[in-house]
């Protein structure tokens, strides 16, 4: 469970423009690790993953972000990404994601081509959506969930996949995100890990569609869920 003790970690709010002046005097990717299929393993509780990536004696460093709903400007993301990349030693780190290439799993790609190792965390709902894992990302655990994520409906308690995918983080970084990101980046944030929010819009016509598709009315804001709790907050 997480801890819900205020933080002694505030979520800390970079503009995407700094976020990209940090990563710019860094070094260019070069194609150090060709990526290849991922390693899939068994069902593992978040409890078991936390340890075998404890045991790996890295850093773990989680993006957050929006995978399906993918990014209006990816390759502005993907500058952020690089930006925060720059501040890590590939040697000494894992960059952890959610297992897919969409959306924010675009970083598993910029990881692999500076040399870092990568994992992914990803609920068992994968197995019935026919969803594609990257090919960047070197071991797949899979937990037995019944959501993607996020809160469990009614409660303020973490899914199982996001349980995992705070408790092995050392720190967190977000660019833009949804709901499940917004539900992770505030556990991790409770937890006292440290939390990096750079915003991002979701791709605006992939959000219209969605919206149209569910009766919903035709969104305007594309921001995302983690920018819109920071706004509720200040």
């Amino acid at each position: 469970m997480c801890d819900r003790r205020r933080s002694t970690a505030p979520l800390l709010t970079i503009p995407l423009a700094a976020a990209l002046v940090i990563g710019a005097g860094g070094p260019p990717a070069e194609a150090m690790a060709p990526c290849a299929p991922p390693l899939v393993n068994k069902e593992a509780t978040p409890a078991q993953i936390g340890a075998y990536l404890k045991a790996q004696r890295k850093h773990v460093v989680t993006f957050l972000g929006y995978s399906g709903a993918g990014y209006e400007d990816p390759a502005t993301m993907l500058e952020a990404a690089a930006g925060v990349l720059n501040r890590h030693d590939p040697q000494k780190t894992i960059v952890n994601i959610g297992a897919t290439p969409e959306g924010i799993g675009a970083v598993y790609q910029l990881a692999k081509d500076r040399g870092f190792a990568t994992s992914g965390i990803v609920s068992t709902q994968w197995r019935d959506s026919g969803s594609a894992l990257s090919p960047c990302v070197d071991s797949v655990f899979l937990v037995k969930d019944d959501t993607w994520g996020g809160l469990v409906k009614g409660t303020q308690k973490l899914s199982p996949t996001s349980t995992a995918m705070v408790g092995v983080s050392d720190e967190l970084v977000a660019i833009g995100g949804g709901e499940v990101s917004r539900d992770e980046a505030m556990a991790g944030e409770r937890a006292g890990k440290p939390v990096q929010f750079i915003p991002a819009d979701q791709n605006h016509a992939a959000a219209i569609e969605r919206a149209k598709k569910r009766g919903e009315p035709v969104p305007t804001d594309f921001s995302g869920a983690l920018a819109g709790s920071r706004r509720s907050r200040k």
